[in-house]
C-alpha cells in the first residue's frame, strides 16, 4: 500500500466531511498515543493548523502521557491546551454509589468526551475520533467515551497501518514505538487488557476480510469472534422500537 496516497485520501475525506457539516475545524484529544497523534496530523492537513484544537485532558494520568502528547504536538507544530479533569472525576465519584473498578475507570473517557464536545461546540468544530479498526471491531473503546465522536479517520485501518501512516506524517519514532495504553490506570496496556497482541488482531481481522482462515490458534480466533459479537451494540446506533401501526388495535376489539 502507498501510505502517502492513503494519507491524501483520508485528508480529502476529512476535509469534505467537515465542509458538509458546515464546521469550522476539528478538535482532537491528544493522549500521548500514536492514534491521536496520527489523527491530529491528518486533521492539520485537512483543515489547516489554525483550525485544529489539540486538547490534553489528564485525569489522574501518568506523566509519561503528557510527555508523549507534547512530543506529538511539537512535531506537528501545535500549541495544545490542557484541562485537568482529575478534580472533576474525584467529585463525581464521591457523589456516586459504590461501583466496579471498570465502571469508575470508564468515567474518565466519558468526561473527556464531554469536554471535547464542549470545546468543539464552542468553536463550531467537529470531534475527530482516534479509534482504529481492531479497537472498533472488538469493542476496545468506551461507549459514549472515546467512542463518542463525529468522525473516525482511522476506523478502517489496522494497527500496523496506523504506524506506517505515522511515519508519513512525521510522528516521532519514540511515540510510534510506545506500547499502546488507554491510560485507565497506572501500568495499563491495551494488549495486556485485551489478552491478545495488535499483530494477532490485525492478522485475524485481515483474514476475515479476505474470507480466509486465520493462521493462528483456533482458540484465539474464537476469542476474537466472541469479542466482535459482544461489541456489536457498541458499533451501532441505539435500536429504535419499530411500530407496526396497522397491527396495533384496542384490547376491546
Amino acid at each position: 500500500m502507498d501510505y502517502v496516497i492513503l494519507a491524501q485520501r483520508i485528508i480529502e475525506w476529512m476535509r469534505e466531511y467537515t465542509h458538509q457539516a458546515h464546521a469550522q475545524g476539528l478538535v482532537v484529544g491528544l493522549s500521548g498515543g500514536i492514534d491521536s497523534a496520527v489523527t491530529t496530523g491528518l486533521a492539520i492537513h485537512a483543515v489547516g493548523r489554525e483550525h485544529v484544537l489539540a486538547a490534553l485532558l489528564p485525569c489522574h494520568s501518568q506523566s509519561e502521557d503528557a510527555r508523549f502528547a507534547h512530543m506529538a504536538a511539537q512535531a506537528l507544530g501545535l500549541d495544545p491546551i490542557t484541562i485537568d479533569l482529575s478534580d472533576t472525576y474525584d467529585t463525581l465519584c464521591a457523589s456516586l454509589p459504590q461501583g466496579s473498578e471498570m465502571a469508575q475507570a470508564n468515567i474518565k473517557p466519558r468526561l473527556r468526551m464531554t469536554t471535547l464536545y464542549y470545546l468543539g461546540q464552542s468553536r463550531n468544530y467537529l470531534v475527530a475520533g482516534t479509534g482504529n479498526k481492531p479497537e472498533i471491531m472488538v469493542g476496545y473503546f468506551t461507549k459514549y467515551g472515546d467512542g463518542g465522536v463525529d468522525l473516525e479517520p482511522l476506523g478502517a485501518l489496522y494497527k500496523h497501518e496506523v504506524s506506517e501512516l505515522a511515519r508519513v506524517l512525521g510522528i516521532p519514532e519514540p511515540l510510534i514505538n510506545r506500547p499502546p495504553t488507554a491510560g485507565l490506570w497506572p501500568g495499563q496496556t491495551d494488549e495486556e487488557e485485551l489478552g491478545i497482541t495488535y499483530a494477532e488482531l490485525d492478522s485475524i481481522l485481515a483474514a476475515f476480510d479476505a474470507g480466509e482462515t486465520p493462521a493462528v490458534a483456533s482458540q484465539i480466533v474464537e476469542k476474537v469472534n466472541q469479542m466482535i459479537t459482544a461489541a456489536g451494540h457498541k458499533r451501532a446506533m441505539p435500536p429504535v422500537f419499530h411500530i407496526d401501526r396497522e397491527n396495533i388495535t384496542s384490547y376491546n376489539e
